[in-house]
C-alpha cells in the first residue's frame, strides 16, 4: 500500500509544485525570522541637536582659542623640519602640539551632547514575547515585508488611528472617504506612477540576488566611513554623498558604484549597472485578464476621482479637506528594518483642496517651535534650524500658510503620540528628489537605532493630480469661484461642421468631434493659424491622426460676460505611515528599570496605550472575586480597555507583567478592600506611585486620566499614598 501511495505522489502535480513552495517559502522554524541577530548589543543614537549646538557661536567662541593655539604649535613643527632643525627640539614641539591637541580634543568632548545607547534587541525581544507584532507567516519560514499585529499591537495601532481620526477628522471637519484598492490602470497612468513609481536596483550578476541600489551605496559608504584608518576628508566626502544621496539619478550612483569598487555584500560578486524596478504589485481585474490593474501604492488617487462627488457634498465651497485610512501596497525590492520597509502598510491620508495657500487657522499655530532641516541647509551643510513655523512661512523657507499650518498639526500630533520631541524634525526634500507631482514638500522624521526614519510626508502637490484625471477622462474637475463683479472675458471655441465630418470620417465622426470640443485655448489658436496659413490641421485623437479642411471645422471669438470663475484647486497632502510612527513610537518610549535592565516596559501615553488599566487581585483569594468583576463592569460602563489578570505569581511580577504591555494604570483590589468604606489602590506605570482611593469612584478618575483631563500629580494631591515594596526582579513571566 504504501509503495503505491508513493508512486500516486510521485506522478501528482502536488508532487511537482510543492518542491518549489517549498524552497521558496525557506522553511526556517528553529532560528529568528526578523529583528536584530547580535543580542543586547547597544546601538549608539546621535544626539539630535548635536550640530545645532556645536555651531553654537558662545561655544565656538570658547573653542577659538584652543584651535588657534593648535595651529599655532602645527606651524611651529612645520617649520622646524622645513628648517632641519635638531630632532631633540622638533620632538619637544610634537609633543607640545599633542598636549594642546588633547587640550582641545577633552573640551570639545565636555560640550558635545553625549550619544544615547539604545538596546534594539532586547526591545524586539519584548515585542516578539508580548506579541505587539510577527513576521507573518512565521511557522512557514516568514515572508520579509510582511507583518501580523497581535491583540497589543492591534490596539496600539487603533488607539493611533483613532487619535488621529479625532485630531484631523473631527477637529478639522474633514470629509473622510473609503475607496476601493484596486486600481485600474487607466487612473495611475493618468496620475505618472505607471511610468515614475520605480526605485532603483541592482542584482549580483551570478545569484541573481537584488539589492535596493541607494540602501546598497549607504551601507558600503558608511563601512568605509567606520574604518579605523579613514581620513578626515574622506569621512566629510562621505557626510555629504549620504545626504545628497536621496536626489541622485541612476548615472550618478553608477559613477559611486565603479569608483568605491562596490560588489555584491552577501555573495563579493560583481553587480549589473542600475536597473529601474516599479514598485506596484500588478494584476488583472476580473476573469478575462483583459483588464489590467494594481494594487494601490498610495491612498490618494481615490480622493482625487472622487473630488467632483465630494465638492458638491460640501456645497461647492472651498476650501475644505478630505481624508482616507486604509492599506497601500509597495513591491519593495529589499524589504527590512522591521516595520520600517514593509510590501503592505496602513495610511492616513489627507487632501487639503484650496483656492488660495493661506489658512483661516495659521494664526492659532504660528508660534510652535520645530526643528527644520531645510533644502538649502542640506546643501550648504548646514545644521538642522529650531524656530517657529510663522517665522518659517515669512522667510519662505516653507512654502506657504497651509503647508506650515499642516506641518504644525502633524507635529502636535506626533507629540501626543508619544514621539520624543527631541527626536523629531521636519526636511524638506531638495529640488531633485522631489516627487514628480510636488511643488515644495517636507518630511517629519523621527530619530530612531536605524537612523533618521521618514514617518509623515507634507507635500504641496499644487494641481498636478486634477489637471491630470481632467485630461484622462475629459470630465472637468474644478470648482468655481464667485466673482465680486461680473466681467467680460473672450472665449474661444471650434465649431465642427457635423454633417460634412459625418460624411467625410463616417464611424471616426464621434472620435473627431469630441476632441475638437477638447481643445484648449492654445490649440484652437494653432488650429486657426494652421488653417490660414496651410488650409488644413492635423487633429490628433485616440483613434489615430485625421486632416481637417476649413470646411469642415472653424474657430469661433465671441465675448462673454461671466458671474463665477473655473479654478482646478491646489493640493496640499499630509500623508501618515502608521507603522513606522508606530516603531518610532515603540522605539521613543521603550525604558529600563533603574538599577534592574531586565524589567523592561513601554512608557506609552495613556491616549495611546492599548489598555488604559489593569485590574489585579492581590491573590487567588476568592472574596476578591466579586470585586474584581464590580470593578470590570464599572471600567467598561465608562468605555476604559482594560485586563483583569488574576494569574498566578506575586503582585510585583504582575505589575512588571502590565508595565511590558504599556499599560499606564493598575488597580489592586487588597484585604483592605473588603472593609468598609471599600477601597483600592491605583498604581501609575513610569513612577510606580501608588494612591489609595474609594472602589466607586476609581473607574471615573482612570477615565479621566486616560483622556488628559486630569494627571497624576492631582490624583497624588487629592488621595493618600500607598507604600508598597515592588520585589519583581527580572523579566516579567
Amino acid at each position: 500500500m504504501k509503495i503505491i501511495l508513493n508512486l500516486v505522489y510521485k506522478g501528482s502535480l502536488f508532487s511537482k509544485n510543492l518542491a518549489p513552495i517549498l524552497t521558496q517559502l525557506k522553511f526556517s522554524h528553529n532560528k529568528p525570522h526578523w529583528g536584530s541577530n547580535k543580542l543586547h548589543r547597544k546601538i549608539k543614537i546621535r544626539s539630535p541637536l548635536h550640530d545645532i549646538i556645536m555651531a553654537d557661536p558662545k561655544i565656538e567662541e570658547i573653542l577659538a582659542p584652543l584651535r588657534s593655539s593648535v595651529k599655532e604649535q602645527g606651524d611651529l613643527v612645520r617649520q622646524l623640519k622645513q628648517e632641519k632643525a635638531p630632532e631633540i627640539d622638533i620632538k619637544k614641539a610634537v609633543a607640545e602640539l599633542k598636549a594642546r591637541k588633547k587640550i582641545l580634543e577633552d573640551k570639545e568632548l565636555s560640550l558635545t551632547p553625549a550619544e544615547e545607547l539604545f538596546d534594539r534587541a532586547k526591545m524586539e525581544d519584548l515585542i516578539k514575547r508580548r506579541f505587539f507584532y510577527d513576521q507573518s507567516f512565521a511557522i512557514y519560514g516568514g515572508i520579509t515585508g510582511q507583518f501580523d499585529f497581535g491583540p497589543m499591537g492591534c490596539a496600539l495601532k487603533s488607539n493611533m488611528i483613532q487619535l488621529w481620526r479625532k485630531f484631523f477628522i473631527l477637529q478639522e471637519q474633514m470629509l473622510e472617504v473609503d475607496c476601493s484598492i484596486l486600481t485600474p490602470e487607466p487612473v495611475l497612468k493618468a496620475s505618472g506612477h505607471v511610468e515614475r513609481f520605480a526605485d532603483l536596483m541592482t542584482k549580483d550578476v551570478k545569484t541573481g540576488e537584488c539589492f535596493r541600489l541607494d540602501h546598497l551605496i549607504k551601507a558600503h559608504l558608511e563601512k568605509i566611513k567606520s574604518e579605523k584608518n579613514a581620513k578626515p576628508e574622506l569621512k566629510a566626502e562621505i557626510e555629504d554623498i549620504l545626504i545628497k544621496l536621496d536626489g541622485m539619478n541612476a548615472d550618478e550612483m553608477s559613477a559611486l558604484m565603479k569608483r568605491f569598487d562596490m560588489k555584491s555584500p552577501v555573495s563579493g560578486n560583481e553587480l549589473t549597472p542600475p536597473i529601474e524596478f516599479n514598485l506596484m504589485f500588478n494584476t488583472q481585474i476580473g476573469p478575462s485578464g483583459l483588464v489590467k490593474g494594481f494594487l494601490r501604492p498610495e491612498t490618494a488617487q481615490g480622493i482625487f476621482v472622487n473630488f467632483k462627488r465630494l465638492l458638491e457634498f460640501n456645497q461647492g465651497r472651498l476650501p475644505f479637506a478630505a481624508a482616507q485610512i486604509g492599506n497601500s501596497f509597495r513591491n519593495e525590492i529589499s524589504p527590512r528594518s522591521g516595520l520600517l520597509r514593509v510590501r503592505e502598510f496602513t495610511m492616513c491620508e489627507i487632501e487639503h483642496f484650496c483656492d488660495s495657500k493661506d489658512h483661516p487657522k495659521f494664526e492659532s499655530v504660528k508660534d510652535i517651535q520645530m526643528l527644520l532641516y531645510s533644502a538649502d541647509s542640506q546643501e550648504q551643510g548646514k545644521p538642522a534650524q529650531i524656530m517657529s513655523i510663522g517665522d518659517a512661512v515669512s522667510q519662505g523657507i516653507v512654502n506657504n500658510e497651509s503647508l506650515g499650518y499642516f506641518m504644525a498639526r502633524i507635529n502636535l500630533y506626533m507629540l501626543a503620540i508619544g514621539i520624543d520631541p527631541k527626536k523629531l524634525r521636519f526636511r524638506q526634500h531638495m529640488g531633485n528628489e522631489m516627487a514628480h507631482y510636488a511643488c515644495d514638500c517636507w518630511d517629519a522624521e523621527c530619530l530612531t537605532s536605524y537612523g533618521w526614519v521618514e514617518c509623515v510626508g507634507c507635500a504641496d502637490r499644487s494641481a498636478y493630480d486634477l489637471t491630470q484625471h481632467s485630461k484622462a477622462t475629459g470630465i472637468r474637475l474644478a470648482a468655481e469661484k464667485k466673482l465680486p463683479a461680473p466681467k467680460q472675458v473672450e472665449v474661444v471655441e471650434a465649431v465642427a461642421n457635423k454633417a460634412a465630418i459625418g460624411k467625410e470620417f463616417k464611424k471616426d465622426a464621434k472620435v473627431i468631434n469630441e476632441a475638437l470640443a477638447s481643445l484648449d485655448t492654445a490649440a484652437l489658436e494653432e488650429l486657426q493659424s494652421k488653417m490660414e496659413t496651410d488650409g488644413e490641421y492635423i487633429l490628433a485623437t485616440s483613434a489615430g491622426e485625421f486632416k481637417l479642411n476649413p470646411n469642415l471645422v472653424s474657430v469661433r471669438k465671441s465675448q462673454k460676460t461671466i458671474h463665477v470663475e473655473e479654478i482646478i484647486p491646489s493640493v496640499i497632502e499630509p500623508s501618515f505611515g502608521i507603522g513606522r510612527i508606530l516603531y518610532s513610537v515603540l522605539e521613543h518610549n521603550f525604558k529600563m528599570r533603574e538599577g534592574d535592565e531586565q524589567r523592561t516596559y513601554f512608557s506609552l501615553p495613556a491616549s495611546v496605550a492599548p489598555m488604559k488599566c489593569a485590574v489585579l487581585p492581590l491573590s487567588g483569594n476568592s472574596e476578591f472575586t466579586p470585586f474584581v468583576r464590580e470593578l470590570s463592569q464599572d471600567l467598561t460602563s465608562v468605555d476604559v480597555s482594560h485586563k483583569v489578570d488574576d494569574s498566578s505569581g506575586s503582585i510585583g511580577r504582575r505589575y512588571a507583567r502590565t508595565d511590558e504591555l504599556g499599560v499606564p494604570y493598575a488597580i489592586t483590589v487588597d484585604f483592605d478592600t473588603m472593609k468598609e468604606p471599600h477601597t483600592v489602590t491605583l498604581r501609575e506605570r513610569d513612577s510606580m506611585g501608588q494612591v489609595r482611593l474609594p472602589l466607586a469612584n476609581v473607574s471615573l478618575i482612570v477615565r479621566d486620566l486616560a483622556n488628559n483631563k486630569i494627571s497624576w500629580s492631582d490624583v497624588e494631591e487629592k488621595y493618600p499614598k500607598f507604600e508598597q515594596q515592588e520585589n519583581a526582579k527580572g523579566a516579567a513571566a
